[in-house]
């Protein structure tokens, strides 16, 4: 019988509390299942499917409400509670799992979801970490220009944002491309730039240089548009100033303004940007 798995145990003897469960008929090896989990008209030597976790006594004990997560599977997980130990997520069961403090890789909110792995730590209880480079995997299915959806579960100030894919792969979002106010457990919609040889893969927030051109010049015209048709400030502003109003690098916008001023719809200004009409 596992830990933190789904399984199919065999009902070995009732009780008023209960049945215990078995992987054989005569198993010498049982868990408890609890009288509200066991289905009506159960009786010895049926199968049933279940999940074993610990009680709060430490106990083994099955359950057949589906858990959110099994052991080494990750996902997302609402912090239900925030103690001097850790924090206590919904796991779905009766019992929580707890979320130690230095698998926490940012500090984490009550009522807020949360990417983590569910593993087994030295005491033998189901716990759940944030740290999940080494729990994904590289070589995901995918290949350069797909577009796919992402949750943010570390950021570095070295190296960037790692994105996990599909609750499976992990990817970087490098440093440079983290211009917005990006949390760990944000889903972004994202661009595989390349996947390398040895399986990393590296992703964007934009599309290929010509066509985030486009979009950006359409969203810095409809904010221009926003100020009555005069930003206040030109593309000599500090890459911050840029960064706070549009959410991109200084070089992008000032990609996108020359765009605009080529097409006509925008005058520069020695302290502003002016329209000269809708995109």
């Amino acid at each position: 019988m596992k830990l933190g798995v789904v399984q199919t145990l065999i009902i070995v003897k009732h009780t008023d509390f209960g049945v215990y469960l078995g992987e054989s008929i005569d198993a010498d090896e049982r868990v408890l299942l609890p009288i509200k989990q066991v289905p009506k008209g159960s009786k010895r030597g049926d199968s049933l499917d279940v999940f074993l976790y610990r009680d709060s006594k430490d106990r083994l004990i099955a359950t057949t409400n589906k858990p959110k997560l099994t052991l080494n599977q990750c996902g997302m997980l609402r912090v239900k509670e925030v103690t001097n130990i850790g924090a206590f997520l919904d796991m779905g069961l009766e019992r929580d799992v707890l979320l130690p403090y230095k698998e926490q890789t940012t500090k984490v909110r009550e009522g807020r979801e949360y990417p983590v792995c569910l593993y087994e730590d030295k005491t033998g209880r189901l716990a759940a970490t944030m740290r999940l480079y080494h729990r994904l995997k590289l070589n995901p299915p995918y290949k350069a220009d797909d577009h796919i959806e992402g949750i943010v579960y570390e950021i570095s100030d070295e190296h960037g944002a790692y994105i996990m894919m599909d609750y499976e792969y992990t990817g970087l979002l490098p440093k440079k491309e983290v211009h917005r106010n990006i949390r760990v457990g944000d889903s972004l919609t994202l661009r595989v730039v390349q996947v390398r040889d040895n399986g990393k893969v590296d992703l964007s927030l934009s599309e290929k240089a010509y066509v985030q051109m486009d979009t950006d010049a359409t969203n810095i015209l409809e904010v221009i548009n926003s100020y009555d048709g005069v930003l206040p400030f030109n593309d000599k502003a500090s890459p911050k100033v840029i960064e706070d109003e549009f959410g991109i690098s200084k070089a992008a916008f000032k990609r996108a303004v020359g765009r605009l001023l080529k097409q006509g719809k925008i005058e520069i200004k020695e302290d502003s940007i002016i329209s000269k009409g809708d995109i």
